[in-house]
């Protein structure tokens, strides 16, 4: 009996021993297998980190490479016309349309706007650089991926570089160099139409241009024009030395002159009677003449806005006269738009970027044409590009008044070719 019991005793002990051995070696190979798990996490991590960074380095190798292979071929271009003295003045006038003080004047003012911040991945392209892209596309016209080639970069930087610059033009410099003639400017404007032109009380020249687009995606109906092509209009008030004075652009090509006048702020001044002061208004013949703008026969006659007599092919000698020396001085806004589309040579073919950014690219060439203008820089004659417009649709309208004025001019230029 005592043997059974001993031997009983043994065979738990023993079972005990197995039971917390087994216990033990499970806790180990389970702690084993947690730290292979951590440390294949951990390879795992430290392969994917390895990947990514070399992923990274061979993109930017490949990047760079093009980048180098680009800037080897065309880089030294832009080099040369910047830094060396064998690329003459007249050269880059012909490429750029502006003198190199013009171009740098205009580079410190949009530096504040267009210098970028320099990272670890890229070193940013330098402003001057920026400017020259922009200007050298809306003077040439050439596609994006030419001027990339020029300037060692790739099309969709030329691309953005140029909506950038646009962008930055017009809401830094438009307000600054486009604006309407009051107080002394005005009286110079007026002046300046009575000494050059011979026409009195006159302060600008209205008229729309037409700048072809590539058909829009929708609504390219209202885009085509009467001219047989898709454009957006652009309509400018011009005074006697060519320089934008006021510009309404992105209507489309199909819509009148007189509709998109209507939905210009000079019009909304007029309505409101602000446009021009009444105290500069002049007897002339016994009647008051106020100071008015030129318009062509699509544009209604105005107490603001004076035209020609209609052509009905029996005009006296009185109203042929009148109707010369209106149309001479109105050539301002037409050879205006001549210099404009001359100079910027975009403007004189189909704009192939989105509708959206076509204002924007407009109005920024208006105002670099007004920065060249007010610096009397020279323009090519060579350059001219002359607006071919047909005639729209006379509009008949005018109060009495307004007739009454035009009389009066009429009868001033009659006794002054006496």
């Amino acid at each position: 009996m005592a043997g059974e019991q001993a031997l009983f005793l043994f065979f738990m002990r023993q079972m005990f021993f197995f039971f917390v051995m087994r216990m033990y070696m499970r806790r180990r190979a389970l702690g084993r297998r947690r730290i292979g798990r951590r440390r294949d996490r951990y390879h795992e991590i430290q392969r994917a980190a390895v990947f990514a960074a070399i992923a990274i380095a061979q993109a930017g190798q490949v990047d760079r490479a093009v980048r180098d292979r680009d800037e080897t071929r065309t880089t030294a271009w832009w080099d040369t016309v910047v830094f060396h003295p064998a690329f003459d003045d007249k050269e880059w006038y012909r490429r750029f349309r502006m003198t190199r003080a013009t171009f740098l004047r205009i580079c410190d003012e949009l530096e504040p706007r267009l210098v970028r911040t320099t990272t670890r991945l890229r070193t940013p392209i330098p402003v001057r650089k920026r400017v020259a892209v922009a200007i050298y596309w809306l003077a040439s016209g050439d596609l994006f991926r030419t001027v990339a080639d020029l300037f060692g970069l790739s099309t969709a930087s030329v691309c953005n570089l140029v909506h950038d610059f646009c962008q930055v033009v017009v809401e830094t410099l438009l307000p600054r160099y486009i604006s309407w003639p009051k107080g002394e400017a005005l009286r110079q404007t007026v002046n300046g139409y009575e000494q050059r032109w011979a026409f009195p009380q006159c302060a600008g020249a209205v008229d729309g241009t037409h700048i072809e687009v590539k058909a829009p995606s929708e609504g390219h109906t209202d885009y085509f024009n009467r001219k047989g092509y898709h454009s957006v209009v652009l309509q400018a008030v011009v005074d006697f030395c060519y320089r934008f004075t006021d510009i309404n652009v992105g209507w489309p090509g199909c819509v009148h002159d007189a509709r998109i006048l209507r939905n210009s702020l000079p019009y909304r001044c007029a309505e409101r009677g602000t446009l021009f002061p009444p105290e500069m208004t002049r007897v002339i013949n016994g009647v008051p003449v106020p100071v008015m703008i030129l318009g062509d026969p699509a544009y209604p006659l105005l107490p603001w806005l004076m035209k020609g007599y209609a052509d009905n092919g029996h005009l006296s000698r009185r109203k042929t006269n009148f109707n010369f020396r209106l149309s001479s001085a109105r050539m301002t806004v037409e050879c205006a738009f001549g210099r404009l589309k001359g100079r910027w040579r975009c403007l004189a073919k189909s704009l192939d970027v989105d509708i959206s950014k076509v204002p924007n690219i407009v109005s920024a060439c208006c105002v670099l044409h007004n920065i060249l203008e007010m610096n009397r820089e020279e323009f090519d004659q060579a350059w001219f590009m002359p607006d071919e417009e047909v005639p729209q649709a006379p509009v008949v309208h005018g109060e009495a008044r307004t007739h009454a004025v035009r009389d009066a001019l009429a009868d001033l230029f009659a006794a002054e070719d006496l």
